[in-house]
Order: C-alpha cells, then structure tokens, then sequence
C-alpha cells in the first residue's frame, strides 16, 4: 500500500497503510498472553510455544488461540475492505538458547541495584537511572535454531507458487493423528516443500474450528509434543535422543 506513496510515511497516501498497520499491532496485542506470547515486526507477527510431552491440550490451546487471532485480524481486514492475510501453523523442533552473557542490560541492572543497596544512589536515583537502560543488542532466545518458525516462514513466503495461496490459515497436519476429527474442518492436504533447504511438510487450510471448553479434555485426534517429535524424527524413540543432545 505505502508503495504508491513511494515508501514516504509523511505523503497523505500513506495514512491507510499507517493505520492498517497499528489496526493489526492493537489486535495481536490484545490477544497476546503469557501461553501465548508474540514477536511483531511491521506486518508480520510470530506466536510461538513449546508443547507439552504428555498433553495434547497445549497443541490444542495454540491451535485455538492461532485460530482466534486468524479470524480476529480477518474481521479488521474485511471491515476495511483489505485482501486479508495468511497464516501458517508450523511444527518443528528448536535448539533452547539463553540471553546471558549477551544482554548488557543485565549488567547495567545489578550495577544500579547494588549502588542502591551500598547508598550510592537513593530510590528516586535508581528508578530514574533504570528508566534510561537500553538495550544495545537484543535476543528472543525461544525464536533462534526454531525450525518450526523456518518452516512456517519458508511456507508462508512460498504462496501460491507452494500451494498456499490466498487468504487462508494453514496447519501443519503433523499436529493430527489422523483426519477423521470431528472439532475441526480442514481443506484439501497440501504437499508442500521447498527441495533446496530440505523442507517439507502436509499442510491445509483451517475452514471451521469448533469452540471448546477448557474445562473438558483437549478434542481428540491432536497429538502431544512427543507424538509430534516422533513423527517428525520418523523415530519412536526420540525422547532418548532429545534428552542425550540437551545433555551436551
């Protein structure tokens, strides 16, 4: 949209597109949470949660909430008249990496709350000095070597050259164990792959998704995060291996 404005925010062609843009950010802000937190750049958003070995409720949980923001942002979308947009449900595993070491502000932080306890500096000092700290290099640990955010990215940057196109959300059918469910209804499956990086994936379009109470067990047909690693390894002993790699 800014394109026509030739990428000048201030040329009064632009004020659509600035206000698509924080129509989208208010939205995904307000459905946001701690189970399901975000990353938004621009006109891109990234949700993303480790799934629990054992349960299948927290497959179920993402996939709803995904499937409320989709909808969410769609309704916004077809208010203005816009095209809409595409998501991409992903599954895959992620190497754990942690901040420390990397992040200065840390440092800058314990300096300031030991000059408060030594009385260097008074309360007043430290919250106007910690109001300051700015982070000159920034990491969000639980998006880097996360092979599911590479393959979403990947898929959702292919379009309707990989058979994703349109304004539709598509998932990962490794989340299921089997298509005959009776909660959700999807489109045609979707072989999808990108030869080049060794990706591949079965996905399709989420067409209805029934409402479940949190008070009853999670629909059945999803599968946990062990039974997703397994598929995804092609190895039913996985579990054995993941916890000899975290070792290391």
């Amino acid at each position: 949209m800014i394109s026509s404005a030739n990428f000048n925010p201030l040329h009064p062609e632009s004020l659509s597109a600035r206000k698509r843009l924080r129509k989208f950010h208010e939205t995904v802000a307000s459905l946001s949470a701690r189970f399901f937190p975000t990353l938004v750049l621009n006109d891109g958003a990234i949700a993303y949660r480790d799934l629990s070995y054992r349960s299948a409720s927290v497959t179920y949980d993402f996939l709803s909430r995904c499937w409320t923001l989709f909808n969410a942002i769609q309704a916004g979308e077809a208010a203005s008249e816009r095209p809409g947009i595409r998501m991409v449900i992903a599954t895959g595993f992620r190497i754990k990496g942690r901040r420390a070491g990397l992040d200065s502000t840390a440092r800058q932080f314990r300096s300031l709350i030991e000059r408060l306890k030594d009385g260097k500096i008074n309360i007043s000092q430290a919250i106007h000095e910690a109001r300051r700290i700015h982070p000159t290099f920034d990491i969000l640990p639980q998006l880097q070597a996360n092979f599911a955010f590479t393959k979403a990215y990947v898929a959702e940057q292919s379009g309707s050259s990989g058979g994703l196109g349109g304004s539709r959300c598509f998932v990962d059918l490794a989340l299921f164990e089997d298509r005959d469910l009776t909660w959700i209804e999807l489109g045609p499956r979707v072989p999808w792959q990108r030869p080049i990086l060794n990706l591949r994936a079965d996905f399709a379009p989420i067409q209805k998704m029934a409402a479940y109470s949190g008070s009853k067990p999670s629909p059945q047909g999803l599968r946990n995060g062990l039974s997703v690693a397994q598929h995804l390894a092609g190895d039913q002993d996985v579990l054995r291996a993941l916890r000899s790699a975290s070792s290391k």
